[in-house]
């Protein structure tokens, strides 16, 4: 079974749920130009998070789902609210959602959370989910230490459940490859920041468009809290303050509101510029229908060139 029939979407393509970037109305675009939206509770309270579900309803009538941060304070609330207001599909980070997993069970949810180790994605079937998402190191935002080359297959051996990959996926050649690890589908993020729809400010685009394939580098690698972003002044700063040995509350004076100065105010120097690896593959900004139609439509074409 591939993903866009487990979910009853076209394409067996997710959006991933970033945060203060995932809106309702994004979600609803992704949906509607046939991938599964996700609307990111990362950054909501969890009257925002209501909000948002019933904005994306009223924007369409495609399956659509919520990533729920499990470190945010409110998320006990959130986890009801998804019951409440008839959320299908949810994707979950930053924890285990094995004491909400019997509530949505019971409410006939899909429950895919984000694994970046084989141990955790035998703990996550453990819990009853439906599925993981195995994303790789290569992903922009918080990150694990293994590729998505490396990580997906290991994950697949080991579960009876349904894997999706995710990490370093941004066209067709890339789509191809993770269903012959053994993925059903993938989650993709960087390649639908550069969109119309995509909520982010335009120098936050522009950006995205001028790195180049080295133009990432992960912070918080030494504290134990590591997230890829684009390379600027804030990432220097940080790093070197890092390697200095300063404290978690010195390096946070750093990460403070960094990524909403970046999504919001556009700041390109002290905001956290979150894109993963495949930003050297951002080209121009699209429609979140041309990304994933070019995406799907090459991965069939090399299938065909390469059964050949």
């Amino acid at each position: 079974m591939k993903l866009n029939e487990m979910l009853g979407i076209k394409y067996p393509i997710i959006q991933g749920g970033m945060a203060n970037i995932a809106t309702g109305e994004f979600a609803a675009a992704v949906s509607n130009a046939g991938g599964l939206g996700l609307i990111g509770s990362g950054g909501m309270n969890a009257d925002m998070l209501r909000e948002n579900i019933r904005k994306c309803k009223s924007l369409t009538d495609k399956p659509f789902g919520v990533n729920l941060m499990l470190m945010n304070p409110e998320t006990d609330k959130m986890a009801e609210i998804l019951v409440e207001e008839g959320v299908k599909i949810v994707t979950t980070g930053a924890g285990s959602p094995g004491s909400y997993v019997p509530m949505w069970k019971e409410a006939g949810m899909i429950i895919i959370p984000v694994v970046s180790s084989v141990a955790l994605a035998i703990r996550m079937e453990r819990c009853g989910v439906s599925a993981v998402i195995a994303e790789g190191t290569e992903s922009g935002g918080h990150v694990g230490e293994m590729t998505t080359m490396t990580l997906v297959p290991e994950v697949v051996d080991q579960l009876n459940i349904p894997v999706i990959a995710a990490g370093g996926i941004a066209d067709g050649r890339q789509l191809l490859c993770a269903f012959a690890l053994g993925a059903i589908g993938v989650q993709i993020g960087t390649a639908l920041l550069a969109t119309n729809e995509c909520p982010i400010h335009e120098n936050y685009k522009n950006q995205l468009i001028k790195t180049k394939d080295n133009g990432t580098v992960v912070t918080g690698r030494i504290s134990g809290v590591p997230v890829r972003i684009i390379k600027n002044q804030m990432s220097r700063d940080y790093i070197k303050h890092e390697k200095a040995g300063a404290s978690k509350e010195e390096l946070e004076k750093f990460t403070l509101g960094s990524l909403r100065r970046a999504v919001f105010d556009g700041d390109m120097k002290t905001g956290s510029v979150m894109a993963g690896q495949v930003v050297g593959q951002i080209k121009e900004i699209r429609s979140v229908k041309e990304v994933l139609d070019s995406m799907y439509n090459e991965y069939l074409d090399l299938r065909e060139r390469i059964g050949k």
